[in-house]
């Protein structure tokens, strides 16, 4: 698959990441995450097998992406902060095609290497709440809409139920949920978030974060039932 060089900050040449390496880090995935936990994965029929799409996640632990990287039917390229980039975790995200991401500032080059795995065909991975929560979809930013409408992909819900362990009825930010323990990845039906009338105005793109979060909101809804969680 043809990789897009696009200009990044001062007209350098920002590169998509390559499929090979999250292929690798999807195989990494699988390993890790099988081995370590029961994930439970449902509606994986509903990723589209091919072409772009974007795959919204609800974050509640540092688990969520990694998760997702190992049920997912297609290798995943994360958005991921800048903060987790540190060490030899530095060339070993970039190794397995995630893209670090500036959250403090717009990142042209986060933004432009995106845009290329969509544009590529590939499969984006986003947490639209910004950062870990309560993993309830309750504050989007406006970064999904952008990509969903700029890169022309669907969007297909992904709720990740079980990654934090509540202990007292609270729940353990930090703490993993034990080993062999069952987490449910539950894929929903890949929507549409465009402006019907093709705008990209700036209405447009709030109106369409409203849009996604009723259907990101809706499908963790529904999760929650079918899993019982």
């Amino acid at each position: 698959m043809r990789r897009h060089p696009r200009r990044g900050e001062a007209g350098r040449q920002v590169t998509a990441p390559a499929l090979r390496g999250a292929a690798v880090g999807r195989g990494i995935g699988i390993g890790l995450m099988y081995g370590l936990w029961r994930p439970r994965v449902l509606g994986a029929w509903r990723v589209p097998a091919s072409g772009p799409v974007i795959l919204a996640v609800n974050h509640a632990h540092n688990i969520d992406g990694p998760m997702v990287m190992g049920t997912a039917p297609r290798p995943v390229h994360f958005l991921i902060k800048k903060e987790a980039f540190v060490g030899p975790l530095d060339p070993f995200l970039r190794g397995i095609g995630q893209v670090k991401v500036d959250r403090a500032i717009a990142d042209r080059a986060a933004i432009t290497q995106a845009l290329g795995v969509l544009a590529d065909g590939g499969v984006l991975g986003i947490f639209p709440e910004g950062t870990r929560g309560e993993g309830d979809f309750a504050s989007l930013r406006a970064g999904l809409a952008y990509f969903a409408v700029r890169g022309g992909a669907p969007i297909v819900p992904v709720a990740v139920l079980g990654s934090r362990e509540r202990r007292g009825g609270r729940s353990a930010r930090g703490a993993l949920p034990p080993l062999r323990s069952r987490i449910d990845v539950v894929f929903g039906d890949a929507f549409d978030a465009g402006d019907p009338h093709g705008r990209r105005t700036r209405k447009a793109l709030d109106d369409a974060t409203v849009r996604i979060q009723q259907r990101l909101t809706g499908h963790l809804e529904s999760a929650r039932r079918l899993t019982g969680r």
